[in-house]
């Protein structure tokens, strides 16, 4: 036997790596939100929604910087995750936000939703949700007032509105159909982006794009939006609501494409996705039909990712082990 000594280097995970960063990631999900943000300019008006999201983003880079020095960790300035989270907290506020509020909001979603947890890939949560809920339960007054989009005619247009989940929560969805005269005046609308709600979520097209870039990507898994808004479309039926106005009212394919896919709040395990996506679309329908809020996507989300630790034990046995043969 050889009495040369052999040298192992044993090193921690991972030991595959390849090209893509933490910053190539980031840039990907930016691209994918540029469609849905041009159109939330375009329908509320860019001088106001355009100040609401630069204040987020300005506002989530200064907070990233001040978590980093308060946890005492690198700063993480260029892996751009400070300004996805800048701008989907914007995409999730309505266009008429104060910005003292944004400032409010951005901030907490940066250091609450992300720096106490440890930083980019320790938070249980997804950090612009944390942020929105936190304006929510502060603020409802201000959440829930809506901006009429644009119209052709007088173009966009600083009155008051509400938003389709709104109308057919307290006037039913009769009322809401006679406003747009027929149901493909109603998905059409929808499907565009020419109706009330949050900065970037009105048009599921849009939204939809964003979200097929990132699955081509490799960014995303399709598992957790298709499970996700599936399960919306079958169950709604179930009580009464019309499927297609379901999936495409509200912030369903913002949260499905942007928020639910998470890096660090989703399962790891393609059954876990499956479960997690199926949890999501089954606890919206119910917030949205028996909650006090006429949307249960960011409640859903918040709540179904306290569960993932749960839908990540769903893995495959390992080989090898198991019950003993009788």
């Amino acid at each position: 036997m050889d009495d040369k000594m052999i040298d192992l280097v044993v090193t921690s995970s991972p030991h595959i790596r390849d090209r893509v960063n933490v910053s190539r990631i980031m840039l990907d999900v930016i691209i994918a939100l540029i469609p849905a943000t041009v159109a939330g300019l375009y329908f509320f008006g860019a001088k106001h929604t355009l100040g609401v999201i630069l204040v987020s983003l300005i506002t989530a880079e200064l907070s990233e910087l001040l978590g980093a020095w308060m946890f005492r960790k690198p700063v993480s300035i260029k892996d751009l995750s400070a300004i996805v989270t800048g701008l989907l907290f914007a995409l999730v506020l309505p266009p008429s936000s104060p910005y003292w509020m944004v400032v409010v909001g951005s901030s907490v979603a940066v250091i609450l939703g992300k720096w106490v947890f440890g930083g980019i890939g320790s938070n249980p949560f997804n950090p612009a949700l944390v942020g929105r809920a936190v304006l929510m339960i502060s603020w409802p007054v201000y959440m829930t007032t809506w901006a009429k989009p644009f119209n052709p005619v007088f173009g966009p247009n600083a009155v008051t509105t509400a938003t389709p989940l709104n109308v057919v929560k307290l006037h039913g969805f009769s009322t809401l159909l006679a406003q747009f005269g027929t149901r493909a005046n109603l998905y059409k609308a929808l499907f565009l982006g020419n109706v009330g709600g949050c900065i970037g979520e009105t048009s599921a097209l849009l939204l939809l794009i964003g979200g097929l870039y990132l699955i081509v990507r490799g960014v995303i898994d399709w598992k957790i939006p298709t499970a996700y808004i599936t399960t919306v479309f079958v169950l709604s039926p179930l009580f009464g609501r019309d499927p297609l106005f379901s999936i495409l009212a509200g912030g369903l394919f913002l949260g499905a494409f942007f928020m639910a896919t998470d890096y660090s709040s989703s399962p790891i395990t393609s059954s876990g996705r499956l479960w997690y996506g199926i949890s999501l679309g089954f606890l919206t329908v119910i917030i949205r039909q028996f909650g006090a809020y006429p949307e249960g996507v960011m409640f859903s989300i918040l709540i179904v990712q306290l569960f993932v630790p749960f839908f990540d034990k769903l893995l495959p046995r390992v080989y090898g082990h198991g019950k003993g043969a009788k």
